[in-house]
C-alpha cells in the first residue's frame, strides 16, 4: 500500500504526521512531509485511520 496526499486538498492539521509517523512527517506549519509512501503490512491499520482521521480528506491509500 501507498499512502498519498492530496496538496490541493491539505489544510496542514497536522494529525497525520502523529499518526503515522513511520511514513509522514509534519513541517513546522503541520502541512505532512512524505518520508517514505510504501506502507509496510504492519502499519496497514495505522494508516487506515490517519486517512479516516484527516478532516479535509487529503489522504489516500493506493496500490502499487
Amino acid at each position: 500500500m501507498r499512502i498519498e496526499v492530496d496538496w490541493t486538498r491539505c489544510d496542514g492539521h497536522g494529525l497525520c504526521g502523529l499518526l503515522l509517523p513511520e511514513n509522514l512527517a509534519n513541517d513546522t506549519d503541520g502541512f505532512p512531509v512524505v518520508r517514505d509512501p510504501e506502507v509496510a503490512p504492519g502499519n496497514v491499520h495505522h494508516a487506515r485511520r490517519a486517512v479516516s482521521a484527516c478532516p479535509a480528506l487529503a489522504l489516500r491509500l493506493s496500490r502499487p
